[in-house]
């Protein structure tokens, strides 16, 4: 069995998972609850008098820095607690395997909940003429958004046996990420350190990629960020789960 084949395997393992405990149901019904009201209720869809799904992907960071950390905390968290993951390292699959397949169940889990809000751009397309390339790439930077802040939840994830901590530790490594790029926090800086690094920390920001995506600009630069915080925390992921392994 080669490695793409042992990955696929983690993938429909821990995918299935999703829908075999009330998670997926409960995840599913309020992540869309939630951004049909923020969209429509706080975004003003309909009073903006504008055919553009801009205050939904508005409210995404927000909605992400709750939901997706209830999805990363039981990536390792819960085989630790149970003891599946001695189990799981006895088996025939590398860390690097179990590492990615994780890591792509939950995501794409995330993915198809995204999926489900296409009613949204579809009342948008009924309502007036969207611009559906700028709409598109929204959809994209939600995913890419959505994958970062999944490998910073798996990679605490693997810290602990407590989901709860997981959970936390997760939501606040996910805002801290999100508001260094904050204007307030960036003149506030500015004051006392050379523009160069003042760039660079608003560079690091998660908001400052999303932002300039949800624009409609499909910047390298920005795909690049997203591509490169997850590969990074799936990288120490690996490390963690290699550290616990040993003990």
């Amino acid at each position: 069995m080669n490695s793409t084949a042992r990955i696929a395997t983690i993938f429909r393992r821990e995918f299935a998972a999703y829908f075999t405990s009330p998670l997926a149901g409960i995840f599913l019904v309020i992540y869309l609850f939630m951004s049909a009201v923020l969209t429509f209720q706080m975004g003003g869809l309909y009073e903006r008098g504008q055919a553009d799904l801009r205050p939904f992907f508005q409210v995404q960071p927000w909605l992400d820095l709750f939901l997706v950390p209830a999805l990363s905390m039981r990536l390792w968290a819960e085989d630790r607690r149970t003891g599946t993951i001695e189990l799981l390292l006895t088996l025939p699959f590398s860390v690097r395997d179990l590492v990615l397949g994780k890591f792509l169940a939950a995501w794409a889990f995330a993915c198809v909940a995204l999926a489900l809000t296409a009613p949204l751009w579809i009342t948008v397309a009924w309502l007036g003429s969207p611009d559906h390339g700028t709409i598109l790439v929204g959809y994209i930077a939600s995913a890419l958004m959505a994958g970062a802040f999944l490998a910073i939840g798996a990679f605490l994830s693997a810290f602990t046996k407590n989901q709860v901590i997981a959970f936390v530790l997760s939501g606040v490594a996910c805002f801290l990420l999100m508001v260094i790029g904050f204007p307030m926090l960036l003149d506030f800086v500015s004051g006392w350190l050379p523009r160069t690094a003042v760039e660079a920390i608003a560079a690091m920001s998660v908001m400052t990629h999303f932002e300039s995506m949800m624009r409609g600009v499909l910047d390298g630069r920005d795909v690049l960020y997203f591509v490169s915080v997850t590969a990074a925390f799936l990288f120490l992921n690996g490390i963690v789960v290699e550290w616990k392994k040993a003990e």
